[in-house]
């Protein structure tokens, strides 16, 4: 899977405005990789543009489940595995399922977390949904 490593200072709370910043790259090519739970507690990952936000509502509609809402910080660690700021779709800690903002295949590349807080890897949108399995998705709202 080809992909480049992209490290940055990392700030808390800086989100992906600061990252974009500082490696000089359009806020809508960084992926946020969220994670959300159902109505019923089950975890999910939405991967998502940095200058964008996820209508809880409609990806609800599109996925079957009643109702979708953020985890709690110390909930998306213990499904992930990762600190929270540096989560990665890559290597979680139990499969959930993964779903991707449509828009993102449109990039020819994008930005998502590498692992841990400050490191970002570039890699084509369709490498990224096609290793993890990710459903594409419809869901995004202006920030």
């Amino acid at each position: 899977m080809p992909f480049d490593e992209h490290t940055y200072e990392y700030v808390e709370h800086g989100g992906t405005a600061v990252s974009s910043q500082s490696l000089g790259v359009p806020e809508h090519r960084v992926v946020k990789t969220l994670v959300m739970q159902d109505e019923h507690g089950k975890p999910l990952i939405v991967l998502m543009h940095g200058d964008r936000k996820v209508s809880t509502k409609s990806l609800a509609r599109q996925v079957d489940r009643k109702r979708i809402e953020p985890c709690a910080p110390e909930v998306a660690q213990r499904h992930t595995g990762y600190q929270v700021g540096g989560t990665s779709p890559f290597g979680l800690r139990k499969p959930m399922p993964i779903f991707i903002e449509r828009t993102v295949l449109d990039l020819d590349h994008v930005y998502i977390n590498g692992g841990r807080r400050g490191v970002l890897v570039a890699i084509s949108p369709s490498v990224l949904a096609t290793t993890l399995g990710a459903v594409q998705v419809n869901c995004a709202l202006e920030s």
